[in-house]
């Protein structure tokens, strides 16, 4: 798609959908990830994930790589520190955060990531920060805050942080910086190629720690689940779910795309009763109407 080729209004509500199956995609990854923890060690869960990537993303994403060397090779520097830190740092620290965290606090966790975007782009990246979008994060917060809390605010005074939730938060700051590094590269760069570079480099950059992990004797179980889980944590949250973010904050910049994040536990409640027969109450559905409606007043009042 072409922005002069589509009104303004057409082009941004594409970008408004591929940004909401990237934080669907990306639920479903949270929610594999704690489940897997006991069957599939971290590191070999986030080496799996993006060799698996690596090899769907080869055939449609190497020639484009190639054929614009000349417009991503001045940028060296920085595809290098995106790799690091949306490829390799943000995936592997997830993983190993949720080895000891609970859901409940990994999910308040990368709420903060819109926050961070937002508050990051304002100090160090001299990005305009209108009241609308403040109060968007604001609201959608709220909403996280709401399901977190199972509409109970006392219980966020029993939320327990551990060392599980430092690396998570940690992994947060990583994506918040990636987020508004995308926003430097030409923009005629093409997202397919940009993100098999990606993808290769934050490959290389796992793989020490993934064999040191191996040698430590600590190694996968292969069973129909877990091979399950590497299929889908290899091409939906990595390279779609990707692909679709990359394309998003092209289109309408870092903190109105970072503000889809929000959506993500709202997705994982539905997936909860979808998948784990978990039930819906009254503060789900609170909950998840904040977080729409902060998401929705993002996009309007960077639209105005």
């Amino acid at each position: 798609m072409v922005e002069t080729m589509t009104s303004p209004r057409s082009y941004h509500t594409a970008a408004y959908c591929l940004l909401t199956l990237a934080a669907l995609f990306w639920a479903g990854n949270f929610v594999l990830g704690r489940a897997v923890h006991a069957s599939i060690p971290p590191l070999t869960l986030a080496f799996g994930r993006w060799l698996i990537a690596l090899a769907v993303l080869l055939p449609v994403g190497l020639k484009p790589m190639l054929a614009q060397r000349s417009l991503w090779q001045p940028h060296w520097r920085r595809i290098i520190l995106l790799a690091l830190l949306g490829i390799a740092s943000f995936n592997s620290l997830v993983y190993l955060g949720l080895q000891s965290t609970s859901a409940t606090n990994g999910v308040l966790l990368n709420s903060f990531i819109p926050i961070l975007i937002v508050l990051l782009g304002a100090l160090f990246f001299h990005l305009p920060l209108n009241r609308g979008q403040l109060a968007a994060v604001l609201l959608s917060f709220a909403g996280v805050l709401l399901l977190v809390a199972h509409g109970e605010p006392a219980r966020l005074l029993t939320l327990d942080i551990n060392h599980g939730d430092a690396l998570v938060f940690t992994a947060m700051l990583a994506w918040a910086v990636y987020t508004l590094l995308l926003r430097g590269l030409p923009a005629g760069l093409d997202r397919l190629g940009l993100l098999t570079l990606l993808v290769a480099i934050g490959l290389l950059a796992i793989l020490p720690l993934f064999l040191l992990e191996y040698a430590q004797g600590r190694r996968a179980v292969l069973n129909v689940t877990t091979l399950a889980s590497f299929a889908y944590v290899g091409t939906l949250p990595s390279v779609l779910a990707y692909h679709f973010y990359n394309q998003g904050v092209a289109r309408v910049g870092a903190a109105r795309a970072g503000s889809f994040i929000h959506l993500m536990p709202a997705f994982g409640a539905v997936l909860s009763m979808l998948l784990l027969g978990e039930a819906i109450h009254g503060y789900h559905l609170l909950g998840i109407a904040a977080i729409l409606g902060g998401v929705l007043l993002s996009a309007r009042s960077a639209g105005r």
